[in-house]
């Protein structure tokens, strides 16, 4: 059998309960690399003798590097056998973040950061990987448990960097993050099954295809401005929790805000139900359910404040409310972006994961100088208007929807799959 570029489809290898659990702990460590910076940017700071929303750069940095490493390196899951590439960027991110942990100063820090994002794109190639190695019928199942060690990774990295961080030092983290991944290359450098790519295309031809679907289909451009404004509202929000939480206000530790992560664990159970919504509603609907909620958890963050007791109940509802709503609103933007082209889907997401990141780092941004210019109160206006800027869109799509026009033809050499990060 053939594809109708030419390429030929062999027989994938099945995976096991076995793989698929090895492959969601991957997703895990891979995606924690980019959140454990957020704990731990107040450590940084005093460690560094910086100012704190100049060691909040950091948190900047690996999100800009990962919608890099996204745009960059995502595609040639598509081209390249799996095995060798993610155990070779699981081998170059634990050089990475040994680099981070030894750096002098603040600008190597940040540089060795930006490595680290390009590098622990890991995820959205093993989503693909994993949807090519099980039969359609386990494909949804499957996907949702690499999602929920993505999730898992999100919450636990916080939890791991600022307990860590707070008892070793701000660089032990980035060392325990590195002897992960460095163990995980090892072990998927024996476990994973060895795979055919899906396309011959060239690598130039894979970045111009991403940004050719961009230009080309609307609703992937508005499912991309959706994910990253409200992406943006919550990277600023745990980013200024850090900030807040360290600030006299409370006088917390670092570990503090691992804590307030773990309250919202409740999001792991939400994305079954999030997708089963997305199923029996559609994407618009939960898309437009989701961006109220984020400007309503922006009124209730911005209780936090006030600090004491009632303060942090409000921190973590808010937080809560904001993590439900962002993952609810990502499950409804990739359904929405995978009905439209089932034979580019990476390159699809790749341009999808590529905006939500880079929503994420200039939200990180934004949250740091808010803090210092306006307080708690400036990064939950700041959240406020980013969610409004999402409804707003979304307003106006329903208003006036895009007329419906032909599909483009197949591109190239197109491989299938689905992948999120």
């Amino acid at each position: 059998m053939r594809l109708p570029s030419g390429d030929p489809v062999t027989r994938q290898p099945v995976a096991g309960r076995r793989l698929v659990l090895l492959l969601a702990v991957t997703c895990g460590v891979a995606v924690g690399n980019v959140y454990f910076p957020q704990a731990i940017s107040p450590l940084i700071s005093s460690g560094l003798h910086v100012r704190p929303d100049a060691a909040a750069l950091v948190v900047t940095a690996v999100q800009l590097g990962y919608a890099l490493g996204i745009f960059l390196l995502v595609p040639l899951g598509d081209r390249l056998p799996h095995r060798p590439l993610v155990v070779t960027l699981l081998g170059l991110t634990g050089l990475n973040l040994l680099a981070a942990s030894a750096a002098p100063a603040l600008p190597p820090l940040v540089g060795a950061g930006v490595l680290v994002g390009v590098t622990t794109v890991i995820a959205p190639i093993v989503v693909v990987l994993a949807a090519g190695l099980v039969p359609d019928d386990r494909r949804g199942a499957v996907t949702g448990t690499l999602l929920s060690g993505s999730i898992g990774g999100m919450l636990l990295s916080r939890a791991f960097g600022g307990s860590v961080g707070e008892w070793l030092g701000w660089r032990a983290p980035y060392l325990m993050a590195a002897a992960a991944a460095l163990l995980l290359a090892t072990v998927l450098a024996f476990a994973l099954p060895a795979t055919t790519p899906a396309s011959r295309q060239r690598y130039p031809a894979l970045l111009a295809e991403t940004l050719r679907l961009l230009r080309s289909e609307p609703d992937l451009r508005r499912s991309c401005f959706y994910q990253a404004t409200i992406f943006g509202a919550f990277t600023a929000v745990w980013t200024g929790a850090a900030l807040l939480l360290t600030s006299p206000t409370y006088g917390m530790g670092a570990q503090a805000v691992g804590v307030l992560a773990l309250v919202n664990v409740g999001t792991m159970l939400s994305t079954p139900l999030a997708g089963r919504q997305v199923d029996s509603r559609g994407p618009d609907r939960v898309n437009f359910v989701c961006m109220l909620v984020v400007i309503a958890s922006a009124g209730v963050l911005r209780a936090g404040g006030l600090g004491g007791a009632m303060g942090l109940v409000a921190l973590g509802l808010g937080t809560l409310m904001l993590d439900v709503a962002m993952q609810s609103g990502m499950i409804a933007n990739q359904v929405r972006i995978f009905a439209l082209r089932p034979e580019v889907r990476s390159r699809l997401n790749t341009a999808y994961m590529t905006c939500a990141f880079l929503g994420g780092g200039l939200g990180s941004w934004l949250a740091a100088r808010a803090f210092t210019q306006f307080g708690w109160q400036g990064v939950c206006a700041l959240v406020a208007v980013l969610a409004t800027l999402a409804l707003t869109r979304h307003l106006l799509h329903r208003r006036h929807p895009a007329s419906a026009a032909p599909a483009p033809p197949p591109l190239v050499g197109s491989g299938s799959g689905s992948g999120s990060g």
